[in-house]
This record gives C-alpha cells, structure tokens and sequence, in this order.
C-alpha cells in the first residue's frame, strides 16, 4: 500500500458513519501513511487469533475475563513499560510483532476482537490512557489493556483521575469516566499522540502527516488543518501552509483568526 492509497482509506472511512467504523482497516492505513510499503499480514493474523481465542474464552467466562485471557493471556498482549517513548508503541504493525505497545494501541486489538466475537465494548478517553469499557451482566467494567487487561476498580478510576489533574467532584463521577467514545475517536486520540511526539522532536514532516490524518478521519473537524498548517509552516511550505488554514477556514474556524494567519504569511512569501 503507497501513501495515497492509505488516504483513500481513511477519507473514505471518515465519510462513513460511526457505527460502521473499520478500525482495523484504518489504524493499518494510518501506520503505512507514516511509513509505506510495509506488509499489514502480522496484523490482521494477530487480529483473527484474537476473534478466534475471544469467541472460544465468551462461551464459558465473562465478558471481560475472556477479553483479558485472550488478549493479554493467550496472545500476550500487553503495555511496554521498559521503553515507553519507543516509536515502535505507536505503531500498530510493529505492535502486532512486539506483542508490546501504548493502551491506544493495544485497545484497538480488544475493540476489533470485541465486535467479532459478539462482545460489547468500547474505548474510553480516559486522562493520560485508553481505557476498555466492557458491558457485563453485572454492569459495565473499565479493563486496562496497558497493564494485561486488567480490570481497574471504581476507586483506582477515581485516583488516576485525581493523579491526572481532574477535580474531585469530577474524579468521583463514574459516568463521566467511564464515559464511552466512538472508534474513530479512539484512532483519532492515537494521532494526537503521534503529532505531539512528532512535535516534541521536531519531526514537523511527521506531525504533518498525523495532523492529516486526523482531518481525513473526521472531515467535520477544522482543528486538524490548524496542525497541518502549523507543521507546513515549520517546514517553510508557506503555500501549502494557507491552503490548510483556508480549509480550517471553511470548516468553522474563526475567521479573524484564520485572516490574521494568512496575513503574516502572505507577508513572508512577499
């Protein structure tokens, strides 16, 4: 797959609605987009055993502990604790042959097994990690699948919050934390990981690329072409630059804002 063919999945995906969302079709596309010409097999074999082990564990356990056994236990899946910050976390290819990566990541090999295997679960925008909500017949559970998918209890939810900067009339609500997004926002977090980590070492090529993404992802949003329009100007690519601005433009941003931007770099292309 070349890098434009990865952009047609994602725009594609992005015009799609949310309940058809293909998060592993996308999340594969969005790792060949950084880097292209990589074979996805190791993904989607890792993906199948996933479903296979899930449907197998579900008939006779719990939602949520089959979910654990089958993805930590059987298939080893787990959060790389000894080299967090290593590129390769964010990646879901090279995930599925570490067998290691950050819970955005991770979560997404739960979420795909989930939905084939007849289970109810969906991500959570937990502050600071991915969370997995699983529907249970005793209620909804929160699993980490950063730490072996591992059920984390009402009171750890509370005091991760906390820890995270959340006010306590906040943190003690378990509907606010426990408060499920869609897939794609799931995909979409990922990228907000990958543009700040581009950013933080200066990778401005990179972090265009992220910022992209998450624009093809979800066309509605005008916040992307602010990035992608930041990173080009880091870049010195001013022309391309005002193009991403005047698309965020069209798309909801303020347009005294947007003006005051184009102005300045009109201004440097003179």
């Amino acid at each position: 797959m070349t890098r434009e063919e990865a952009e047609a999945v994602l725009a594609q995906a992005g015009e799609g609605p949310d309940e058809a969302f293909p998060l592993l079709d996308c999340a594969i596309a969005c790792a060949i987009h950084d880097y292209p010409f990589r074979d996805a097999d190791g993904v989607r074999i890792l993906a199948d055993h996933a479903a296979q082990r899930l449907k197998e564990r579900a008939a006779n356990e719990s939602p949520d502990e089959a979910l654990t056994e089958a993805l930590a236990g059987d298939l080893r899946l787990n959060g790389d604790l000894l080299n967090y910050d290593h590129p390769a976390n964010t990646d879901v290819i090279d995930v599925a042959e570490r067998r290691r990566g950050l819970s955005a990541v991770l979560v997404i090999f739960y979420l795909d097994a989930a939905r084939r295997a007849g289970l109810s679960a969906a991500p959570v925008d937990f502050p600071g990690h991915v969370l997995l909500r699983v529907e249970t017949p005793e209620g909804p559970v929160a699993l980490d699948p950063f730490s072996q998918g591992r059920l984390v209890l009402p009171s750890e939810l509370t005091r991760r919050a906390l820890l995270a900067g959340l006010t306590p009339h906040v943190a003690d609500r378990l509907d606010l934390l426990m408060a499920p997004v869609s897939e794609r926002q799931a995909l979409i977090r990922l990228q907000n990981i990958l543009f700040n980590r581009a950013l933080q070492a200066r990778d401005y090529e990179g972090a265009e690329r992220s910022a992209l993404r998450r624009a093809l992802l979800d066309p509605e949003d005008h916040r992307p072409w602010l990035d992608v329009a930041a990173a080009r100007e880091k870049q010195g690519a001013l022309t391309g630059a005002m193009h991403a601005l005047s698309r965020a433009r069209t798309l909801g941003e303020p347009l005294a804002a947007c003006d005051v931007r184009l102005d300045r770099m009109r201004l440097q292309l003179n």
